[in-house]
């Protein structure tokens, strides 16, 4: 199936889009001519006549069809949301600000490889380009532009890199919750909350109270990383600190050697998992140009492809949780802060804010030697260290430089300088090569571990960051596969005492089921890849039922221990299951560990749940839970187990930020349908939800399954659709797909393509006045 038409290339009639067959548009800014073939599954690939024009049409090609995404990214990144969406957006633009890289820009360029900063010119100027061509043709704009009634922005080549918002892990997050756990109870009882690995006793810093940390300490932290909710500021923050209680997100990935697999060629899969949004928070494209041939995802506000293949490697990521961040505490004195033995002045920086409907506004931003001061009492500075405040550290654009790399050799180079977010990267090439190699910049802590607050009084300093060679590789391993889920891959002998790259990592569940599944394929195909990435076995509902007491005999008890813990979309011990752990289970061990504050514990991370099942305490508790969590089934789905299904209470749940201001009409596009899933945030196909309403709101939006060598073999998805226009047919074309497991070619061959070819864009050069 072909389609007619694209948003980039219609007319606009009557609220539809009719068709206006391929199209010509001359540019400024472009060397050469070039052309974008838009295939049927709306993936867009670029052919340019030199190596950076790739990266111009790239950009003109992203603001052709996720413009008003993207022009969001910006605003967001830079702190500019109040000028279009009002005054209640001044909180949020003041603390994203304190959080943009303000080091030296000659500094930042080069951390990223010699061209970095060509590449973003180009690829900034392409988007620039696109917005110009709206004045000839407005009806190309975007409707969301229209609700929100602003235009959008143009764009300079710092605000690729200068924005660091987008990319904060959040260790912060969990020293500030370790210290008022300890401040409650103790510190055994926070590693229920979050345990260490490798198996790790931290202790209180010597000159820090934990009772000082306020509840409310990181507020502006998470105001500086909250989406945009066009609801208001406190919306954004609450779905800032939700998110930042969520270990359910991360990702997978895996390459299998040739002497593994069906073909005799290596096999990489990735599935990376982020919190589902609409537009979807990956694009696809093929960039070709001389000297340049790669595929694949990457960020739409961003150059480059950061998970895909050229014409000799592949490669994917996931997230590989390096302790990027520490939290100071800085004692107060005569509006000063100690340090050593002298007092030292707050650094402000004073700031206007432009604000829709009123005048600019003036904002106060201040720091300390070690970084912004995201909040203060009568007596202390609370301040952020961050490595990503370094040059280089822009999340997701150093992949500019391996998606050209040839070889190992090269890939492992342009690794070295890689920044944020830290990655598993694993690799593959058509040599039969396999390898892995996690990367990220992380500080030498000496004399703490950087799981708690530290006091900023000179006695806690960073000495410096790591090499990258003090972290774990992997090339062609005598196994003949590799792969990671987030969780803690470190081998049994690194010397973790010596480094401290991080303990805290997400639970083993996924990555135990990527092993239990590769260790027993020898003649792996990208069938098995594609079933892998949809598997829906929970190793985590096994383990929690076999610690059921045997004496328990509940209905809930008899229909959990005969299950084999597939949570498929018509399983109905697996909708039992997820509303008796997530929604009983769970809730009542938090009140166990901690009665006097539950929420401070909660979520409780699955080892502290199997930990607390196993003791005297918790018996009562999993006796009731399962009564409560049978009874709540029953009225949800009636009293016939054979009537139940996980599928009808977990649903996908993707909405447009902007539905609720839309016309009938528009509202009517921009709806998704939605589709049972199964699985949960612990399964290898992630489906992560909130316990609150069941519904589908992380997991893995993006696949890719790649015989490597054998490139146009490779398969896809992007839910919920390549395009941010809800006009478009590209909005949701791949939703219903990827909600029933299937997925598509990612087609390499330029004659092939054309044979899937929907429709082209010819861009010429234009000629300057004489």
């Amino acid at each position: 199936m072909k389609y007619l038409v694209t948003f980039a290339l219609a007319m606009f009639l009557h609220g539809q889009f009719v068709l206006a067959d391929d199209t010509t548009y001359v540019v400024a800014g472009l060397e050469k001519p070039a052309e974008i073939i838009v295939d049927e599954w709306g993936v867009p690939h670029i052919y340019a006549n030199t190596h950076y024009d790739a990266f111009f049409v790239q950009g003109f090609n992203a603001a052709r069809d996720r413009l008003w995404q993207i022009d969001i990214w910006r605003r967001r990144g830079l702190g500019q949301l109040s000028e279009i969406l009002g005054e209640e957006y001044i909180l949020q633009d003041r603390a994203t600000r304190l959080f943009l890289y303000r080091g030296d820009m000659y500094r930042e360029w080069l951390a990223y490889g010699s061209d970095a900063k060509r590449v973003a010119q180009a690829f900034t100027a392409g988007i620039n380009a696109y917005i110009d061509l709206l004045d000839e043709h407005p009806d190309l704009l975007p409707p969301e532009f229209a609700l929100l009634d602003y235009k959008p922005a143009r764009w300079n080549a710092a605000d690729v890199v200068r924005i660091r918002g987008h990319g904060l892990w959040g260790n912060v997050d969990s020293e500030v919750r370790r210290a008022r756990i300890v401040c409650a109870a103790d510190l055994d009882t926070a590693t229920y909350w979050q345990q260490l690995e490798p198996e790790w006793t931290t202790e209180v810093p010597d000159g820090l109270d934990p009772c000082t940390i306020p509840a409310n300490v990181l507020d502006t932290y998470h105001l500086a990383k909250a989406p945009v909710t066009f609801g208001s500021a406190s919306l954004a923050l609450n779905a800032a600190i939700t998110d930042s209680r969520d270990r359910s997100i991360g990702s997978n990935n895996w390459v299998v050697a040739p002497s593994r697999t069906k073909t005799g060629r290596p096999i990489l899969a990735d599935d990376p998992h982020r919190t589902h949004a609409v537009p979807s928070l990956r694009y696809i494209a093929h960039l070709v140009a001389p000297g340049l041939n790669v595929i694949g995802a990457g960020e739409p506000a961003l150059p480059g492809i950061s998970i895909g293949h050229n014409d000799r490697i592949a490669f994917g990521l996931t997230i590989f949780p390096i302790d990027q961040e520490d939290l100071y505490v800085y004692e107060k004195e005569a509006g000063k802060y100690r340090y050593r033995d002298g007092l030292e002045a707050f650094t402000t920086i004073t700031e206007t804010v432009s604000v829709k409907g009123q005048p600019d506004v003036e904002v106060e931003l201040k720091f300390a030697r070690h970084g912004p001061v995201v909040h203060e009492t009568n007596s202390h500075a609370f301040v952020v260290r961050a490595a990503w405040f370094e040059p280089g550290m822009a999340p997701y654009f150093g992949s500019v430089e391996y998606m050209r790399a040839s070889n190992w050799r090269e890939f492992v180079a342009a690794l070295n300088r890689w920044g944020a977010p830290s990655e598993n990267q694993v690799y593959a090439d058509i040599d039969g090569n396999i390898g892995y190699k996690p990367a990220g910049l992380f500080p030498r802590r000496r004399n703490w571990d950087g799981l708690l607050p530290v006091p900023g009084d000179g006695s806690y300093e960073w000495a410096g960051f790591h090499d990258m060679d003090v972290l774990p590789v992997e090339y062609n391993p005598e196994r003949g596969f590799t792969g990671t889920a987030n969780s803690m891959n470190l081998p049994d002998d690194y010397p973790i005492n010596e480094y401290r790259a991080g303990f805290e990592w997400n639970a083993g569940w996924r990555y135990d089921r990527l092993w239990q599944v590769l260790e027993k394929q020898d003649a792996h195909t990208l069938d098995d890849s594609n079933a892998l990435q949809r598997d829906y076995v929970s190793l985590l509902a096994l383990e929690a039922i076999r610690r059921i007491p045997a004496e328990v005999t509940a209905p809930a008890a008899v229909l959990l221990r005969n299950w084999d813990g597939d949570l498929a979309v018509d399983s109905a011990a697996g909708a039992l299951y997820a509303i008796w752990y997530y929604r009983h289970l769970r809730p009542l061990l938090a009140q166990v560990l901690l009665p006097d504050d539950p929420v401070l514990v909660a979520p409780l991370g699955s080892p502290g749940v199997l930990r607390l099942m196993n003791e005297d305490r918790a018996q009562d508790a999993i006796a009731a839970s399962l009564t409560s969590a049978y009874a709540e089934i029953v009225h949800a789905l009636g009293d016939d187990p054979e009537n139940w299904r996980w599928g009808d209470l977990h649903k996908i749940h993707f909405e447009h930020p902007l539905l609720q201001l839309a016309d009938a009409d528009l509202a009517a596009q921009m709806t998704y349908p939605a589709y049972p899933r199964g699985g949960s945030g612990n399964t290898t196909n992630n489906t992560g939800f909130s316990p609150n309403d069941l519904l589908v709101r992380a997991g893995a939006s993006y696949r890719q399954v790649i015989d490597v060598g054998n490139w146009d073999a490779a398969r896809m998805t992007n839910a919920p659709g390549q395009s941010g226009d809800p006009r478009s047919p590209f909005y949701d074309n791949l939703l219903r797909g990827w909600a029933e497991e299937e997925s598509f070619p990612l087609l390499y061959d330029r004659e092939k393509i054309q044979q899937h070819r929907a429709f082209s864009i010819q861009l010429r050069v234009k000629t300057p006045p004489d």
